[in-house]
């Protein structure tokens, strides 16, 4: 798999699909001194130089190891596949490779694993002990059982709680049950972070199997599905279309990058322009 990331001069820089901005100043303050020749006006501290009657300068350093949390949805509608591998499973592999990418480049690993009844969070943390925490977090979660049932919506809303501003968030999912209220958490997040939204579906969700009837099992209940009327399966194609193209909509107008993959591609020769 090859994780490609793009870094142009400030104040932005093209991430993925869609123009991304880098959120927060990626810099942090050292120190202040007197005002010397060329310093960036912008950068006066103008309660030291009203207070000593002398221009002074805040300096900053570069803040090098960013944040990143990678949250990854393992609700009920994840654990679905008809070819390739269950959603979930294509949302844990990419989540382990973004994890490893951000570790080589030293930033902080963190995340968050969500369910339909649970949810677990790890903050992000410097150093192969949180890498590699976050990976066993992948395969066995350690569930917060929440009371009642959560949504994305609730789930996201979590998210913010624990995401500062600077981070770096990617956010694996089907986006199933996007309803309003996700979209202004997604809102939300994009205003301090840095966000990208990585969309994991089958193909039976993009398009019907030719004429005939088809048997689905949950392992407890089947439904049918019959796929002879073309124009069903025409209306069904459009439905997961608006669908995608709506999050991609969502993508433009908040500046967010994007990017869909499906369950049969194999997440090592994925190239994700993120």
């Amino acid at each position: 798999m090859r994780l490609k990331r793009q870094r142009p001069p400030k104040p932005g820089r093209l991430s993925g699909q869609f123009l991304s901005p880098h959120k927060g100043r990626g810099m942090v303050f050292e120190e202040t001194r007197p005002y010397q020749a060329g310093d960036d006006v912008r950068h006066i501290d103008w309660r030291v130089t009203a207070r000593t009657h002398q221009p002074h300068s805040k300096l900053f350093r570069e803040e090098r190891e960013t944040p990143v949390m990678i949250a990854v949805d393992y609700r009920l509608s994840m654990q679905f596949a008809t070819r390739g591998v269950f959603k979930s499973v294509q949302a844990a592999r990419l989540a382990g490779l973004l994890a490893w990418s951000a570790w080589h480049e030293q930033e902080r690993v963190g995340g968050q694993i969500m369910t339909d009844n649970g949810y677990q969070i790890l903050k992000p943390q410097a150093g192969r002990a949180a890498l590699l925490h976050f990976l066993h977090a992948l395969v066995s979660p350690k569930w917060h059982h929440a009371q009642q049932p959560l949504s994305l919506a609730d789930q996201l809303i979590r998210l913010r709680r624990y995401a500062h501003p600077g981070t770096r968030i990617y956010l694996i999912s089907d986006f199933r049950g996007f309803q309003a209220e996700s979209e202004r958490q997604i809102c939300e997040l994009s205003q301090h972070c840095e966000l990208s939204l990585i969309q994991v579906f089958d193909p039976l969700e993009a398009h019907l199997p030719d004429r005939g009837d088809y048997r689905f099992t949950d392992g407890k209940t089947f439904k049918l599905i019959q796929s002879a009327d073309s124009l069903t399966r025409q209306r069904y194609a459009q439905r997961f279309l608006n669908h995608q193209q709506h999050l991609q909509q969502l993508c433009r107008k908040y500046r967010i990058s994007w990017q869909s993959v499906d369950t049969q591609q194999n997440p090592e020769r994925i190239r994700l322009n993120l």
